[in-house]
């Protein structure tokens, strides 16, 4: 990790981690557009003004923010080689003290998926939130039926906890969500 114009950034092998800036919002707005039917059955339902201008400028400045005050860490995930943007990653709710916690949440391109790449950059949130922030356990949660990233989470170390009852608004409605957590310390062994 290192700073550069005040954006925090992670790289791994094929990617760059890093908070938002004003230059990516176009970027942003076209990939989040193009990619809007794939998301739209994972995601909460957004305003119109979700993909203004004005919007993207308020989440950057949320985004730097709440990294000063290591509250959160906002991501956008880009391509190492080619610069484009593929995707986003949040470290959300960063607790200290006595919890130690936080929770993770993930979205990608459509055409970006199944290459490996949210793998890559869910890996590298996870290493810095173990070892920079801290953390000790890191918690997610996806749609039962949302099995492309169950298995995610699964290849990542995360293990099944159980279903939290209309957790979140999804597409409109409350939906229940299955639970994961990463440990650092983690002893349980493989779970089903």
């Amino acid at each position: 990790m290192f700073f550069r114009r005040d954006i925090q950034i992670l790289q791994t092998e094929r990617l760059i981690l890093r908070l938002p800036a004003t230059a990516d919002c176009t970027e942003w707005v076209n990939l989040r557009r193009d990619s809007a039917n794939f998301l739209e059955p994972w995601e909460p339902v957004r305003d119109g003004a979700y993909l203004t201008r004005r919007a993207f400028q308020n989440r950057v400045g949320w985004a730097k923010r709440l990294a000063k005050e290591r509250r959160a860490l906002n991501m956008l995930i880009f391509h190492r080689d080619d610069g484009h943007l593929v995707g986003g990653i949040t470290l959300d709710n960063i607790q200290a003290g006595v919890s130690k916690s936080c929770t993770v949440g993930y979205w990608m391109g459509e055409n970006f998926t199944r290459q490996g790449y949210m793998a890559e950059a869910l890996n590298a949130s996870v290493q810095h939130a173990f070892t920079v922030l801290d953390i000790s356990r890191i918690q997610a949660g996806c749609l039962p039926e949302n099995a492309p990233s169950r298995a995610l989470l699964e290849k990542s170390g995360f293990k099944y906890e159980g279903v939290a009852q209309s957790y979140l608004k999804i597409a409109g409605r409350w939906r229940n969500h299955v639970l994961y957590a990463n440990l650092r310390r983690d002893r349980r062994g493989r779970t089903d």
